[in-house]
């Protein structure tokens, strides 16, 4: 009588080929997805060691004679991130690998910098409350991303455009200084940024089938952590601002 019962009469006596390519590939993908987030949590932390140490001392610290005095390293300060993000978007073709490394962990610290004032204004259990908070919900929406069989891609047109949106109504409201309008803007950063975390998240997944085992692989995690981390940043920042409680 045939042993029905034992698995070893139904299980295949060796992986297909297809098996094994699949295999390799979720290997693959897991692993690019792992320095991904391994490269943007250490910017973060970085990030926030920098503003922590430049703001210890409060009002006597090297943050607040910066940003209190209105001189131009001030504004170098506030304006060199954006430079980085720069050379990183439309040079990254052009620079190795280990340049865009260097240059993503520069702009880190020069975030820490500009983001040391918070210190100064928002006690420090209301930031650390916000961080927790946002590292909770960017979790919860990269988890999805990655998981998730819809097809997000087709809501980028929309975030970009309401990316854009938001950072002309928050230039026009460094005129109109509106509280109202301050609130309104950061509810909906807030909804923008989560929105883009899941959607980046997709995004760099699917970059993965055109970067693997190519030159591009290195350079494609830090652009996908520099993603990741300025979805983290700026979900924090516009939170901060409903949660935060000011000194």
């Amino acid at each position: 009588m045939a042993n029905w019962s034992d698995p070893r009469t139904t299980a295949a006596p060796f992986a297909t080929g297809a098996d094994t390519r699949s295999v390799a590939y979720d290997a693959g993908l897991r692993s690019y997805m792992l320095s991904v987030y391994n490269y943007m949590a250490s910017g973060v932390l970085l990030t926030g060691i920098v503003a922590l140490l430049f703001s210890m001392g409060g009002t006597s610290s090297p943050a607040a004679a910066v940003f209190m005095s209105g001189g131009i390293l001030k504004y170098i300060i506030m304006l060199s991130p954006l430079a980085f993000v720069m050379v990183l978007s439309f040079g990254i073709n052009r620079l190795s690998t280990g340049a865009a490394q260097m240059i993503f962990w520069a702009f880190a610290g020069v975030m820490g910098l500009s983001m040391s004032t918070i210190f100064l204004v928002y006690t420090g259990s209301s930031i650390a409350i916000t961080f927790f908070a946002t590292a909770a919900a960017f979790l919860s929406l990269s988890l999805y991303g990655y998981t998730t069989k819809r097809n997000l891609q087709a809501f980028g047109t929309f975030l970009i455009m309401g990316l854009v949106g938001i950072i002309v109504a928050s230039l026009l409201n460094l005129w109109f200084q509106s509280g109202t309008m301050s609130l309104v803007i950061s509810a909906i950063g807030v909804l923008l940024f989560a929105g883009l975390t899941a959607y980046d998240t997709q995004r760099i997944k699917l970059m993965y089938s055109h970067v693997a085992g190519t030159d591009m692989m290195g350079k494609a995690v830090i652009m996908g952590a520099l993603s990741l981390y300025l979805d983290f940043v700026n979900m924090f920042q516009f939170l901060l601002s409903f949660l935060g409680s000011r000194d």
